[in-house]
Formats: structure tokens, sequence, C-alpha cells
């Protein structure tokens, strides 16, 4: 029972981060995908914290906030549908689209991946 309060509570408070990142950006930004690239590389920087940590920490901090609060601040459905958005806006969307996958990959692993080193440190 422990681990689903952990997932719940740890998920409200992600998907209140989520809708207020997504908020803030688009107030100055616009319908650009920023909110979704910063929300998912947010995400991968603390799944990999989590992931370097590992046994160090106790059980109900991974459902807390691995799967809860990174599972609603993160969001792959998002990222799909404005790529696909991307493309569909034109020839200069094209470019976009394809900046947008490059560059969620690459710096959502290497948030990942600096995570993991720094949760590693003891």
């Amino acid at each position: 029972m422990l681990t689903w309060a952990a997932i719940l509570g740890g998920g409200a408070v992600g998907a209140v981060c989520r809708f207020t990142v997504n908020w803030l950006v688009e107030r100055r930004s616009g319908p650009a995908p920023w909110a979704t690239f910063m929300v998912n590389v947010a995400g991968s920087l603390v799944l990999g914290l989590l992931a370097g940590a590992g046994a160090a920490l106790p059980g109900w901090v991974g459902a807390l906030v691995g799967t809860g609060f990174c599972g609603a601040l993160t969001t792959y459905s998002t990222f799909g549908y404005e790529t696909v958005q991307l493309l569909r806006s034109g020839p200069g969307g094209r470019g976009w689209a394809v900046l947008n996958v490059l560059a969620s990959l690459v710096v959502g692993l290497g948030a990942a991946a600096l995570g993991w080193q720094l949760g590693s440190l003891r």
C-alpha cells in the first residue's frame, strides 16, 4: 500500500510541475516544444540520479520519485505529437523536427549519464 501512495503522491507533484513548466514556457515562447524538451531532460537527469544511487536508496524513493514524479513529469507522447506537428508545418518545420529528435536524444541521454555519475558519488 505504501508503494501505491508513493506513486500517487509523486505523480501529483510531477503533474503539477509539468503543467507549471508548460504554462511558464508557453507564455514566453509560444507553442514551441521547449517545455516538453525541458521536462524530459529534467526527468532524465533525475532518473539518472536515482539509478546511480541504486541500492543506497530505499525502495519507496524509486516509487515516489522515479515512477510517480518522473512518470508524471516526462512525456513521450507529447514529444511525438509535437515532432509530428513540426513535420507538418512545412519545409522549415522538417529541420526543426529532426533537430527536436536529435537534441532530445543527445541531451536526454547526456542528462541521464550525468545524473548516473552524480548519483554514484559516495
